[in-house]
């Protein structure tokens, strides 16, 4: 087994060197053509909504309608939230996790490699920041000031849903609040009402004493750093602490520690239970039905030992790159089942085994794929030594291939219970491509079933921190708060754990920011429209950047490998003769 992971391995390093100058030749082709934005890499990172207790509504960015939120999905720039009365929800984001009480309204205004912007127009968030690596800014944006966490630490911020006043408690580490041309840092112990918006008046205030929500918050906490598996896994890595109650390591001499889930049948496929979704800029997402499966299905790479399947999880002090599905796909030009009296397309997939290369079906540079590779597979330390070998033989192609039909995987639902039987003539003559050839329905959109919207405002406004004070009055805020006006230990004030009922208004107060805020999303309807040329393929950033500016769309300049296959059309079966009339 030790030669075949060997071979596995060196098979991965001769595919990516003519991917490379692929890429390169490509993007020297392109260079001319390009912005420096189009040159982009998709972020390493994203949120995932790890938990979720009673009614938690969700916005994707680009869409106008509201969904049920769903465990596992993931959340990126422009995504909001908004927790009922009664209602939880958490996000973990690399070393941070945001937990949300009942009537909350947040939005993630940004989120890539450097900057997790989130923005809370109403309600309670607490914020754990476990480790605050240089160079990432994370911050807090209200209608009365902008939070930037200085050091690791644990805070939570409640704003009156009328917009008139926000409090910011510091359990420890400390925070810098930002109004106007001001700012004040509040460290470990203290706590700071911010109330009006021009000017911002800052007052020092008791740190409020604990509810449950903030002993709700500890426990999870606690969870996180009681977890086992964070010997195993990068901290970096969203759900490495679910791996805990849900299976156990062993360690493997060929492969070092591999995590084998508990309560699976023997008939159990990774990329089977579950569906896939449209979440950009990646495209087509892999969403499980196993609650545990958002670090093993994302990171890493499954192996097949014996009957069993395992995971490996890629290098351990190494922050990973989050891939949308770590899974190479099937299809051909005529890779269709007669079903009934008709023709059906298929799309199928496979999980990738150790070493064997993944291909992102989405723009990025080849610094990206280079890095995407290498942090999520243990034990490769070198991709540039590669021998010139045009083909990988894939571990897991005839063995865990899941097929569907097409309109079962454009309308994103459920795979198992529609999986279709593939013989080994089919998956023979089948090939690898790089992504369905199929554009999502926006039901493949949404993370759950359609639902009315909440009692929130349209998306919020946001205002520059510090443009809103040019030509007026400094806001009161230099004097405001002193060290140690308020000890750590002094939790004099209460907070309620619910906010007030929303106030009606029309537009919401903004939300002072201190970060500029990316490019605002495409609508989807206006992407889906721009992809019947290259259907299944997310559109380029220079693409997106066209429809911001009513441009024509323009065409695809990456190069896909392997390359596209036309499609040939399916013809359906010519009808029945009518029978011949029986003369007798």
């Amino acid at each position: 087994m030790k030669k075949t992971f060997e071979a596995a391995r060196a098979l991965f390093f001769t595919l990516l060197m003519p991917l490379f100058l692929v890429s390169v030749s490509n993007a020297q082709d392109n260079d001319a053509r390009r912005q420096s934005s189009t040159d982009e890499n998709p972020p390493s990172r994203v949120a995932r909504l790890s938990f979720t207790k009673g009614n938690v509504s969700f916005l994707r960015a680009g869409l106008d309608q509201w969904s049920q939120a769903t465990p596992n999905f993931p959340v990126t720039t422009g995504d909001r939230i908004y927790t009922d009365k009664k209602a939880r929800a958490e996000l973990e984001i690399g070393l941070y996790a945001v937990r949300l009480s009942e009537t909350t309204d947040l939005t993630v205004t940004n989120l890539n490699d450097q900057i997790t912007q989130l923005g809370v127009q109403q309600g309670t968030a607490r914020v754990s920041v476990y480790e605050l690596p240089s160079g990432d800014s994370l911050e807090v944006d209200t209608p009365n000031g902008a939070l930037t966490f200085l050091k690791s630490g644990t805070f939570r911020v409640d704003v009156d849903p009328s917009g008139d006043f926000t409090v910011v408690s510091v359990n420890n580490g400390s925070v810098d609040v930002t109004a106007g041309t001001q700012s004040q840092t509040l460290q470990s112990g203290q706590a700071a009402k911010l109330t009006g918006r021009d000017p911002v008046e800052v007052l020092s205030v008791p740190l409020p004493r604990m509810d449950d929500f903030d002993k709700w918050s500890e426990e999870r906490d606690k969870r996180i750093s009681a977890s086992a598996s964070a010997r195993y896994v990068s901290r970096w890595t969203p759900g490495f602490k679910d791996l805990d109650e849900n299976g156990e390591w062993e360690e493997v001499a060929e492969y070092g520690p591999v995590w084998y889930p508990f309560g699976v049948a023997a008939t159990w496929i990774p990329y089977r239970f579950g569906r896939w979704v449209w979440v950009g800029p990646w495209g087509w997402t892999w969403v499980e039905e196993e609650p545990w499966g958002f670090c093993p299905f994302h990171f890493g790479r499954w192996v097949r030992i014996g009957l069993r399947w395992g995971w490996l999880p890629g290098p351990y002090l190494v922050a990973p790159v989050y891939s949308p599905a770590l899974v190479a796909f099937v299809g051909g030009p005529e890779f269709s089942v007669t079903v009934g009296v008709g023709v059906t397309s298929l799309t199928a997939w496979f999980p990738l085994g150790p070493g064997e290369p993944y291909f992102p079906w989405y723009h990025c540079r080849e610094d990206y794929i280079r890095q995407v590779n290498i942090t999520n597979i243990r034990n490769v330390t070198n991709i540039t030594n590669i021998t010139n070998i045009s083909n990988v033989h894939y571990a897991y192609r005839n063995v865990a291939t899941t097929a569907v039909p097409a309109n079962v995987f454009r309308n994103g639902q459920p795979v198992a219970r529609q999986a279709v039987h593939l013989t080994p003539q089919q998956l023979e003559r089948a090939q690898i491509v790089p992504h369905p050839a199929v554009n999502p329905t926006q039901r493949a959109v949404l993370p759950g079933n359609p639902t009315v919207a909440p009692p929130v405002r349209a998306r919020q406004p946001i205002a520059n921190a510090k443009s809103t004070a040019e030509n007026r009055p400094a806001p009161n805020i230099s004097s405001a708060i002193r060290p140690g006006t308020a000890a750590p230990n002094n939790r004099t004030q209460s907070l309620p754990n619910r906010m007030p009922e929303n106030n009606p208004r029309t537009v919401p107060p903004p939300l002072i920011r201190r970060s500029g805020p990316p490019p605002p999303p495409v609508p989807f309807i206006d992407q889906r429209h721009a992809m019947h040329e290259h259907p299944g393929r997310p559109l380029e950033p220079q693409q997106l950047e066209n429809l911001r500016a009513r441009r024509p769309v323009g065409p695809m300049l990456d190069r896909e490998f392997p390359p596209h296959l036309a499609p040939v059309p399916v013809r359906p079966p010519a009808p029945p003769r009518p029978a011949t009339p029986h003369r007798p």
